[in-house]
């Protein structure tokens, strides 16, 4: 019965994640294609004071502990830093100079730099089934995006936007490693809610900054592009990702980062009609397998 309860409880983290992932595919397909209407600073501006409203309401039905920051001020100011202030403005930074390849391709190693860190960081070291199934995954990830062609990737051209795009993948890391520690006492609304008050101030500020270098372009599309940014990327997909890294670790979280190309190729096929061919479901299969069996598998750090 343990056992049963607990794969469950690793299966509604599995939902979860995957739940995050596949709205933040939407989230990089648009942050790539507002880039000549808002600026980065400023496009995070405004998603996380949105995000912030919502969940400060949330946090008002939870425990007065849970609404102070405590002892655990310093790792929900770390968090808000690293997640709020750092990750989203260099992901928009970076797509305005890279492109969606690139970025697939260095976000596919985001699970392996996590498990690097939270092993030194929080003291919880990704098993080996873990790194097994991260590494899977990033081999699902090369292939997905090259179709399989050696050649394509010889020929891939880097930039100056990817080495953003590699800073935005450690700031993730660091902010699923930080979000860990903080929800060992408190729920993933309040840890959301609290670190995004720390970065929000400093958001404004920087967008504020921002503005008369890189105009805002209200046009209608924009107008729903960011609203839906607003909505499905940042309050369900932070809420999502924070109580899927509760529930399974970051570690286990991250094995299921890769699976954003994925997403984005499946969105690509339901909703521009692009093709779906044999070779996306070879190395998709790869990716969700690596994760599955990372996650569902056997609990046990020495496997």
């Amino acid at each position: 019965m343990r056992d049963s309860v607990s794969w469950r409880h690793r299966a509604w983290g599995v939902i979860l994640v995957n739940l995050a992932t596949i709205v933040w595919a939407t989230n990089t397909a648009l942050g790539r294609w507002l880039r000549g209407d808002v600026g980065p600073l400023t496009l995070t501006a405004l998603r996380f004071t949105v995000a912030t409203a919502f969940f400060s309401l949330l946090l008002q039905a939870r425990p007065k502990k849970e609404r102070s920051y405590g002892k655990d001020k310093w790792w929900i100011m770390a968090m808000g830093l690293a997640g709020v202030v750092g990750f989203s403005p260099l992901l928009y930074l970076g797509l305005r100079y890279s492109t969606a390849v690139n970025c697939a391709l260095i976000q596919g190693f985001s699970p392996l730099i996590t498990a690097l860190l939270a092993g030194l960081i929080i003291q919880e070291p990704a098993s080996r089934r873990q790194i097994a199934g991260a590494a899977l995954g990033l081999i699902g990830v090369i292939g997905l995006i090259s179709g399989g062609s050696f050649a394509f990737l010889i020929h891939l051209d880097f930039n100056p936007g990817d080495l953003i795009l590699l800073a935005a993948a450690v700031a993730w890391a660091f902010y699923s490693i930080f979000g860990r520690r903080v929800m060992r006492h408190r729920s993933p609304v309040a840890a959301t809610a609290l670190s995004n008050f720390i970065g929000l101030p400093l958001l404004i500020a920087a967008a504020v900054f921002e503005l008369p270098h890189i105009p805002l372009n209200l046009r209608t599309e924009t107008i729903v592009a960011i609203v839906h940014i607003c909505i499905a990327p940042t309050i369900i997909g932070y809420w999502a990702w924070n109580k899927a890294v509760q529930t399974i670790g970051p570690g286990g979280a991250m094995v299921f980062y890769n699976t954003l190309p994925l997403y984005g190729v499946i969105l690509g096929a339901v909703f521009l009609d692009e093709p779906l061919n044999q070779t996306h479901i070879i190395f998709g299969g790869l990716i969700l397998g690596g994760g599955l069996w990372a996650t569902l598998g056997r609990w046990d750090r020495r496997r």
